[in-house]
C-alpha cells in the first residue's frame, strides 16, 4: 500500500501517491485499490528501462534537446553556452537511461 511504503521511505504521503499515480498512468506500476491492493511492476523489473520510470518526470530532458533551452533541438549552430559539454554528458545520460533497467539498479531487494 502506498502509506506503508511512504512511511518505510519517510516521504510525505501525498507526495508518494502523486509519483506512484504518474508511474501507474505511464504504464511502469499496475494499481490496484481493495484490502489486497496497492502497487506493483507492471512488467518485470528486467523489462523496465530507466527511461520509462524518468520520463513521466523529466520530460523533454530525457530527449535530444538543449540544456538551456529543452524546447529547441540541441545543434551545433546557434549553439547555447552549455552546448559542448552537455553534449557528451547528454548522450551517456541517455545511454545510461535507455540500457539500464530497474533490475539493474535495485540493489539487494
Amino acid at each position: 500500500m502506498g502509506r506503508e511504503l511512504a512511511q518505510k521511505l519517510k516521504l510525505p504521503p501525498d507526495y508518494l501517491t502523486k509519483v506512484l499515480g504518474t508511474l501507474a498512468r505511464n504504464g511502469v506500476l499496475n494499481a490496484s485499490r481493495g484490502v489486497k491492493g496497492g502497487y506493483r511492476l507492471a512488467k518485470p523489473p528486467e523489462r523496465i528501462r530507466l527511461a520509462e520510470v524518468i520520463k513521466p518526470f523529466e520530460g523533454k530532458r530525457t530527449r535530444p534537446g538543449c540544456l538551456l533551452r529543452p524546447e529547441r533541438r540541441c545543434r551545433d549552430s546557434g549553439a547555447c553556452s552549455a552546448h559542448a559539454t552537455w553534449a557528451d554528458v547528454k548522450r551517456v545520460y541517455l545511454r545510461f537511461l535507455e540500457e539500464s533497467t530497474v533490475a539493474d539498479i535495485r540493489g539487494g531487494a
